[in-house]
Parts: structure tokens; C-alpha cells; sequence
């Protein structure tokens, strides 16, 4: 250890002894990963750690904010930064830019610096939880699945469900009830499976499916209350492209939406959210409970072959008391123009403003979709955002919104087309928004180690208060079971 801060100060020294003429001074940005140039953050986040992808035997990096700097220095490509210099630091930034400096000395011995670049420090914080979904990004087959949820202020990370207490199930579909942590379900596949519930702590097993149902929950949403339910049923069949670069497909020969109730254990539905003609998909609450919004499209007769002519709609159906609407209200057609888009997973802001959705060109599976991006309505006055600064050339899906509105994370593949990661933007009082950056790492190669996807990322405010061993203890029980009504 000592050796290591005697080499770190000697390169720091080389530095500040160095006479300016001999540190060649380039009008160029670094080429940096993750790409942090640029972007705005919340006030809260942790370091952004990242690589300096020119070629370098050592870097030197100095963070600045007015009167006030902190560096970062090591001798080879990787900057990290002291956590507690850098919240010092970006606290005394907020509103405004802190400008990054990167010098880095070639290996000949030469130094030189790179032009500075920019990061804004805006006023609104994110929610200090991130929860996520570990799995391989293919479709043969996966191992050592998780879902994990990490503290987005530091590094701090902790297992919500695990392979080793599932038997090596699938586990998925994890929702919060808007950013509420105490109160969050998720669901496990298997033999000893089931969804399972939390609230404030206590945990509950249910077997959220009745006997006329298609299937279980598959894709669902919690009330911001947490007593309601809404969750679609889906038979699910993959098929495989003969073209490499698409991979796979997922379509629904049926699929239909159903509210559950955890007061009265009751399982509702209505023939608009369960037409045999349609499939109904992808429900979520609106922000006050008074809506539900769905995605709609003629059902598929079990041919692979016509997916490219399946394309979804966005739906809303009035939900109050318990009580399911008598029509529906089509916010987003799928046919416009000269032009067909498939609609999938509506997720609507805590204040009620905006809802995001992801479009493709056809089906119900955007996270395999190369052209598929966000789109953003404002429910206040219906226009939509196409998110122009926000959109890659790859999949950008998995959406949702911080509790105060103003961040959104989402998984996206800009990296290299095939593995998600977690990306934020912030969404202003005029509902511009800024450059995504991607979640910050403790060590900057984490990236381009990780052989996992992180899929369905939620923001919570808090840690969710319960550990394996709870999520372990409730798997062993017997699993609760609801009660079907006809409808409402």
C-alpha cells in the first residue's frame, strides 16, 4: 500500500512540476466510458468513475467547481474518485456545471490534455434505491439469476432473491407501488413459486391465478395504495429469426388483464380487458388510481409468421372503488399515416404529467427490437415527445420514473447492441430533458466485465425491508389463493 500512494504521488508531482509547455495541450475531448461528457446528474449520485479509452500508461483527472477541485489519479486508464470528495464537491455545484480535466501521459513519456468538458449538477435529486434484474442477455438459457437492488448514492448493493434460495427458478416482474419500497412484489417461477408480496416488511406468498386464467401474472403494476393489483396473463411462445442480428421472438396467442384486490382477495376483470378477439397487455395504474392503461392488439393465431403484422395500441379503461370502467379510450393508435408502430410498457410519472412508452415497429417484445425507442406524453395537453436526445440506435425500453418526476431510468443497448444497462435522464419544470448517462460504477471496467443484463430497473426511495432469508422463509409456506369474481 505504501508503494502505491508513493507512485501515485510521484505521477502527481510529475504533474505539478511539470512546466505547462511540456504538457501538450489537444483540442480534443477524451474518449471516456462511461460517456459522462456532457450530461446532467442528480446531486445525490455517486462518482462517475470511468475509463479513458485513449491510449495511456497514466491519467490524471481534476474535477472543478469554482475555487474548489478534487482529483483522481492512477497508473493506468482508470479514474476513481474519494466518495467523500466528490459529494463535498458536487454539493457545492448544485444548479450549476463543475468542469472535468483529463491529462494522461502517452507511453513514450509524453503528457497531454485533452480540452475540458462539462457536467451538470441539477438541483433535483433521484431516488437514493435502484432495483434491477440480473440475467444473461440470450435466450438458451440462464444461471445464477438475481434481482439485486443497489444504493445509487454510493455503491452498496444487496440481494432481494437469489438463485441459491430458488432452486434456480426464474425470478422477475419486480414493481413498487410508485417508488414505495415498503410496499413492492415480485414474482418466482417453480415448484415452490409464487408472487410475492411485501408490505412494510411482511411478506406474502400468493397464487395470483384462477382457474379460467390463461396463465399466472406475468407483467403488472401495484396501486400507488398498494391494496390493487392489475396484471395481464400471457401464453408466451418464442420463435427464432433467420436473421442473426434479430435474434429471437416473443409473441402472446393470448393474453388478458385482470385486477387483483389484497383487502378482499379478489380477482376481477371486465370483457373489455379480456376480449377473445384482443389481447390485452402491459397494464399499469395512473398516478392518482383512476385509470388503468393497457396495450391492445388482435389476437395472434399462433403463427410466427405474422408477428410483423401484430402492432399493439395504448388503451385506457376508468378503474374507481374497485370498480372497472364501462368503455375503453384509445390514447395511442397503432396505425398513423402511412405508418404502423407497435405500442408496449405504459408507465406514467408519480405527478400524473407525463406517461413513457416504448415503440417498435411491431410486436410485444421491444427489448429484442433494435429500432425500438421511448416516447413521452404529456397528459396534461396529449402531445408527445419523440425524445430525439434521449433514443439510441439500439433497443431503449424498461422504463420508469423517480418519485418527484423528474429523473427516469430506462435499460438500454447503445453500448454494443445486446447487453442493458441502466441509463437516466432528467425531465425539467418545460419538459426538456438531457443526455442519458449510465449508472456509475465503483470500478470503471465493471462494464466491460459484466456478462449480465440489467433488465426492468425500479427506482424506490428507500431499501426494501426484508433480506433473502425473509424472501427464503416465505417460499417454504403455502401459497395464498384468490378468490375469482365474474366481473366488475
Amino acid at each position: 500500500m505504501k508503494r502505491l500512494y508513493l507512485i501515485l504521488t510521484l505521477f502527481l508531482l510529475t504533474f505539478c512540476k511539470s512546466n505547462p509547455v511540456d504538457v501538450k495541450q489537444l483540442d480534443i475531448l477524451p474518449t471516456i466510458y462511461p460517456d459522462y461528457i456532457g450530461v446532467s446528474i442528480p446531486p445525490n449520485i455517486a462518482p462517475l468513475n470511468f475509463l479513458v479509452r485513449d491510449s495511456c500508461k497514466s491519467v490524471l483527472v481534476s474535477v472543478a467547481f469554482e475555487d474548489k477541485k478534487i482529483t483522481a489519479s492512477s497508473r493506468n486508464n482508470h479514474v476513481r474518485f474519494d466518495i467523500g470528495e466528490w459529494k463535498a464537491l458536487i454539493n457545492n455545484a448544485i444548479g450549476n456545471d463543475i468542469e472535468i480535466t483529463v491529462c494522461a501521459e502517452k507511453e513514450d513519456g509524453e503528457f497531454y490534455q485533452f480540452k475540458s468538458f462539462s457536467v451538470h449538477v441539477e438541483k433535483d435529486s433521484i431516488d437514493a434505491y435502484l432495483t434491477y434484474r440480473l440475467i444473461e442477455p440470450d435466450y438458451e438459457v440462464f444461471s445464477r439469476l438475481k434481482i439485486e437492488q443497489r444504493c445509487i448514492e454510493n455503491f452498496d448493493r444487496k440481494d432481494i432473491c437469489n438463485h441459491n434460495i430458488t432452486n434456480n427458478s426464474c425470478m422477475n416482474c419486480h414493481t413498487f407501488a410508485f417508488n414505495n419500497p415498503n410496499t413492492s412484489l415480485f414474482y418466482v417461477r417453480g415448484a415452490n413459486g409464487g408472487a410475492i408480496l411485501n408490505r412494510n416488511g411482511m411478506l406474502r406468498k400468493l397464487n395470483i391465478k384462477t382457474l379460467d386464467m390463461a396463465s399466472s401474472s406475468v407483467y403488472g403494476h401495484l396501486s400507488k395504495d398498494g391494496r390493487y393489483f392489475v396484471f395481464s396473463t400471457n401464453v408466451i411462445i418464442p420463435g427464432l429469426h433467420a436473421d442473426a442480428a434479430k435474434r429471437m421472438e416473443v409473441f402472446d396467442t393470448k393474453s388478458d388483464v385482470y385486477v387483483a384486490d389484497f383487502e378482499t382477495n379478489e380477482i376481477t376483470t371486465s370483457p373489455l380487458l379480456s376480449d377473445t378477439a384482443r389481447s390485452e397487455t402491459f397494464p399499469c395504474f395512473s398516478s392518482d388510481g383512476r385509470k388503468i392503461f393497457f396495450c391492445s392488439a388482435p389476437v395472434l393465431k399462433n403463427n410466427v409468421n405474422d408477428i410483423k403484422n401484430v402492432h399493439y395500441d395504448l388503451v385506457s379503461i376508468d378503474f374507481e372503488n374497485g370498480k372497472i370502467g364501462s368503455h375503453t379510450d384509445t390514447i395511442v393508435k397503432a396505425e398513423y399515416g402511412d405508418r404502423q408502430i407497435s405500442v408496449c410498457l405504459p408507465a406514467v410519472s408519480p405527478d400524473g404529467k407525463y406517461l413513457i412508452y416504448t415503440e417498435a415497429d411491431y410486436g410485444t417484445f421491444p427489448i429484442w427490437h433494435k429500432e425500438t425507442e421511448l416516447r413521452m406524453i404529456d397528459l396534461q395537453n396529449g402531445t408527445t415527445d419523440s425524445l430525439l436526445g434521449v433514443n439510441s440506435r439500439n433497443s431503449d425500453t424498461y422504463h420508469t420514473f423517480s418519485s418527484n418526476s423528474k429523473w427516469v431510468v430506462f435499460a438500454s443497448k447503445r453500448d454494443d447492441g445486446l447487453y442493458g444497462k441502466p441509463y437516466f435522464f432528467h425531465i425539467d419544470t418545460d419538459g426538456k430533458t438531457t443526455k442519458p448517462f449510465a449508472l456509475p460504477q465503483e470500478y470503471p471496467d465493471f462494464y466491460d466485465n459484466c456478462l449480465k443484463s440489467f433488465n426492468i430497473p425500479e427506482l424506490s426511495k428507500g431499501a426494501v425491508p426484508f433480506s433473502t432469508k425473509d424472501v427464503e422463509s416465505v417460499l417454504k409456506m403455502e401459497s395464498e389463493d384468490f378468490i375469482k369474481e365474474s366481473h366488475k
